[in-house]
């Protein structure tokens, strides 16, 4: 795993809260919701060929 990945997720991380936080003191919920849901849905497509390659890897490991 590449550690920039890490980095874009904590970045990723840390914009989302800062948003949530403005957004809901402007009583705009939705909004953050949305926000935090598109947060969540961009770091999904970044880790889904990861989480695919280990199932991939455990799978010729036990050469189901």
């Amino acid at each position: 795993m590449e550690i920039t990945l890490l980095f874009k997720i904590a970045l990723v991380g840390i914009l989302v809260t800062i948003l949530n936080q403005v957004l809901k003191q402007s009583g705009r919920e939705e909004q953050a919701f949305l926000v935090s849901l598109s947060g969540l849905i961009l770091v999904l497509f970044w880790v889904i060929p990861y989480i695919t390659e280990l199932f991939d890897t455990v799978e010729e490991l036990f050469q189901i």
